[in-house]
């Protein structure tokens, strides 16, 4: 299939919107919020998480590529600077062997159930890259789970996995979980 991508911005927060709402918020209620430093888990109603979403996309403070089938928008990549995207799984895992904060950090992918396994999550992180190239490049981290041996549900893998980005071009740093791993690359 021929996908197409955007920013997500005040002009494309409606087809976002659209998306989260018609899989009910996501995650029970996230909004992709989860990473921001505004999205600890249980503290705001999911209500109140849309509000904050909108108010940091029409702020220019969250960033996502959006995947179109035609006018259709289908699934994302959340990224953003390591400041926009602070909160993040396994931390104090990945703050013990850190060397340095990665200028970019891709926290999370969302496909509709309509379009998964057809590759929207492959155009989601190419629109991602291309976006981070345009907005000057540096190290992008990510934290996706090996799952070579075992079944893990792909609801489960909202940051995909380890051998998806490695098809991307991204290596492995280190580890930090029992499961999950940096991977890195420099985008010049």
């Amino acid at each position: 299939m021929a996908f197409t991508t955007k920013g997500l911005d005040a002009e494309t927060w409606p087809d976002f919107a659209r998306l989260v709402e018609d899989h009910n918020g996501v995650w029970g209620g996230c909004w992709c919020l989860g990473f921001h430093e505004d999205g600890a888990p249980n503290v705001n109603t999911p209500g109140r998480r849309r509000a904050l979403k909108e108010a940091r996309v029409r702020e220019g403070r969250a960033h996502a590529a959006l995947v179109y089938d035609g006018a259709q928008c289908v699934g994302w990549c959340q990224f953003g600077p390591t400041d926009e995207l602070p909160r993040i799984n396994h931390r104090k895992a990945y703050e013990e062997n850190l060397r340095r904060l990665p200028e970019w950090r891709i926290t999370c992918f969302f496909v509709s159930r309509t379009h998964r396994h057809r590759g929207v999550a492959d155009a989601a992180l190419a629109g991602a890259l291309d976006q981070i190239a345009r907005l000057g490049g540096g190290l992008v981290e990510s934290y996706p789970e090996e799952t070579g041996g075992r079944k893990v549900s792909s609801s489960f893998l909202n940051n995909a996995t380890v051998s998806f980005f490695e098809r991307h071009g991204f290596e492995r740093d280190r580890q930090i979980g029992k499961h999950h791993w940096v991977v890195s690359w420099r985008i010049s």
